[in-house]
């Protein structure tokens, strides 16, 4: 039988293949996060007909004569090139500028992906539209997330507390007027917690008198005062610099009390109220961050990413997702904009890297490729019909 009959049917499954491949990344010209894919083919072994001599006296070299078998497919290579950038507005969307993968699990399997468009279940859990990968990530305890521990499953459940937390200082800064008339006060109020978030006032009241500033302090539950406020020469104050009024430390070390000034003022205590979880953001590093109804924002989570040596050696495993292989490394975790794994934008989404132009042009060179190789089949079997019909 002829070779080039098998060298045709080689052609065919090779530009089949082609042609399969083409029309996945046609149909995925939409898909979010999507990598195009691209076939390389190679010749397959060719028959020896005459070996290579070597050179003699009197006699020169001679090339060796093979006839090749036909064709393979030598691989099909995914392009991780960077997709475009589509706007949603939704504060769940997710993009990777650069390198790097979000990292889900599914059971007891990880995955990675680029598509990043993620809701939240009912209990809160972030995961994948379609079919429920959990995305990964570290959750911060008491608004601290630790990168170095051990991956969990992002959870930002309703109904989420923000812990009260008990004021111990009061701060009070600026200037008080050594010009003032005597008689003048100015009075300051804060608001304080107890541990388990009551609420309480602070009032600090300042006074001028003729010996200069006085100062008296109450919560409601403890006074401190009346006492007077010494500035030194220099307009610094040298006391009291810490009073206490029910066990609350008064922070009076940044008081200055130069003339023709009149700016005092609280500058906040180191309190809260417990409050829960009204709405969330997802920050470009991947941080999480909610804000409760005490009117504070707290880090509730950070999402982990990772990269890989050979990215190209990731097994595609549906929905796009991909799982490790032997030549694609073991995924080097961390957080974004950090060893090269990328930025992360909000509110939009990676789309497709497909290039149509150049996939349409794929088609008609995998159909011209197809229909050349039908070709060698038909004629291959015209010379079998001559020699046959050599016996009539």
């Amino acid at each position: 039988m002829l070779r080039s009959l098998f060298s045709g049917i080689s052609g065919l499954r090779s530009h089949q293949t082609m042609l399969d491949v083409t029309g996945n990344n046609i149909a995925n010209v939409n898909t979010t996060g999507f990598k195009s894919s691209q076939v390389q083919f190679q010749d397959t072994l060719s028959q020896m007909l005459l070996g290579a001599g070597g050179a003699q006296d009197g006699v020169g070299g001679t090339n060796p004569a093979q006839v090749g078998l036909g064709v393979r497919v030598a691989g099909v290579t995914t392009n991780f090139t960077q997709g475009a950038v589509q706007s949603t507005g939704r504060s769940t969307d997710m993009m990777i500028q650069g390198d790097g993968f979000f990292v889900v699990r599914k059971g007891a399997e990880t995955f990675y992906t680029r598509a990043g468009s993620f809701d939240f279940d009912a209990t809160g859990q972030m995961v994948l539209p379609g079919d429920g990968a959990l995305v990964q990530g570290w959750a911060a305890v008491n608004g601290v997330v630790d990168t170095t521990g051990p991956l969990t499953d992002l959870q930002v459940p309703a109904g989420t507390t923000m812990a009260a937390v008990p004021s111990t200082t009061s701060d009070i800064k600026g200037n008080l007027d050594a010009a003032a008339a005597v008689g003048t006060t100015r009075t300051l109020t804060e608001k304080l917690y107890d541990e388990i978030g009551n609420e309480r006032t602070l009032t600090t009241t300042f006074t001028k008198d003729a010996a200069g500033w006085t100062v008296t302090a109450t919560d409601g539950t403890g006074t401190f005062g009346p006492e007077p406020v010494v500035f030194g020469a220099d307009g610094k104050i040298t006391g009291p610099v810490q009073p206490t009024v029910g066990g609350i430390t008064l922070e009076l070390g940044t008081l200055t009390g130069y003339a023709g000034l009149d700016t005092v003022q609280s500058g906040g205590q180191d309190g809260q109220a417990a409050g829960t979880l009204l709405s969330f953001s997802l920050g470009a590093d991947g941080t999480i961050t909610g804000a409760f109804s005490n009117g504070l924002k707290q880090t509730i989570g950070r999402i982990a990413l990772g990269s890989f040596t050979n990215p190209a050696g990731l097994e595609k495993a549906g929905g796009s997702l991909y799982r490790t292989s032997v030549n694609s490394g073991g995924a080097q975790l961390g957080t974004a904009g950090t060893g090269g794994r990328g930025t992360l934008a909000g509110s939009a989404l990676e789309m497709s890297n497909v290039d149509l132009s150049s996939e349409f042009t794929s088609l008609i060179v995998a159909q011209r490729g197809f229909q050349a190789n039908s070709r060698i089949i038909t004629t291959s079997d015209e010379v079998l019909n001559e020699l046959v019909n050599l016996k009539r």
